[in-house]
């Protein structure tokens, strides 16, 4: 059975999860943090107890949080899936310790010729029913598309003509990946290079959505100089991979309320498209 375009609109069941200081911590690590400045830039995201600091946690923590599964969309071959966008909202700061009640739905299926792209989205809220975060990832599937649905709305960002009005830029470890799986993707695309030799690539390569994390960092410090209580929402397309040990430079143009970004290592663009609020 291939992709059910019939499933749009489904919403997975409601899961009940918690984190604590310690996964914020290892998620800040796992993103960088503190690997400029070990005991002074972003010590109250990379540690609890430092005095006169409160520990924070990064906002873009969200994508590692889980909960929203359990929806039926359709059986394919996960070789051919592809995470092309990923954008994620807060609704309220993210605590450092918490828990959320979490739920999944297909927000949208479209179908691309060669590829169908299945929109998953995760919505949480706080114990007292409050919404917390929603995130939304766009999933390509080679080989599942032809089913005569709708392309889906075309892409209205377009790449400033202007030299970028800011840029942000981070080296990344060469053990970022295995640094960062430790927040639960444990794919070995990241870390056996005999696994990733079989996806075509002649070493393992960085999450997508550690890249993100870089990227979102980056946004909080630059934009929203480092307070978490101003980051709204982040979202954009993956383009290319990242190796770990390369470095990113955030490309960002203010534009009215919003900014607009673009990941590059070196000319590589690696994460497009993308748009940043504030709260």
């Amino acid at each position: 059975m291939p992709v059910n375009p019939d499933a749009v609109g489904s919403v997975g069941p409601e899961n009940e999860i918690t984190w604590t200081s310690k996964d914020s911590l290892l998620y800040a690590l796992g993103v960088g943090a503190g690997a400029t400045d070990p005991t002074g830039f972003e010590l109250e995201f990379t540690t609890e107890n430092s005095k006169d600091l409160v520990q924070k946690a990064f906002p873009t923590q969200v994508v590692v949080l889980g909960g929203g599964g359990g929806i039926d969309y359709g059986e394919f071959n996960k070789a051919h899936l592809l995470h092309g966008e990923q954008s994620v909202t807060l609704h309220q700061t993210l605590p450092t310790a918490g828990t959320a009640i979490v739920h999944g739905k297909v927000a949208a299926m479209y179908d691309k010729g060669k590829a169908a792209l299945v929109v998953l989205e995760t919505h949480a809220r706080d114990t007292e029913g409050n919404p917390l975060w929603t995130t939304s990832a766009g999933l390509f599937i080679g080989g599942e598309g032809g089913w005569g649905g709708e392309r889906g709305p075309a892409s209205t960002w377009t790449l400033p003509t202007r030299t970028a009005d800011e840029l942000a830029g981070y080296d990344t470890r060469t053990d970022q990946a295995l640094l960062y799986r430790l927040n639960g993707d444990r794919n070995p695309l990241h870390s056996d290079p005999s696994f990733a030799a079989l996806a075509g690539f002649d070493t393992p390569i960085l999450h997508g959505l550690c890249t993100f994390g870089v990227t979102g960092r980056a946004l909080l410090h630059t934009v929203c100089n480092s307070d978490p209580d101003k980051f709204g929402s982040i979202g954009g397309r993956f383009k290319s991979p990242v190796l770990p040990g390369e470095r990113l430079d955030i490309h960002l143009w203010h534009e009215g309320d919003q900014t607009l970004f673009q990941t590059r290592v070196g000319d590589r663009v690696v994460f497009d498209a993308g748009v940043f609020t504030q709260c």
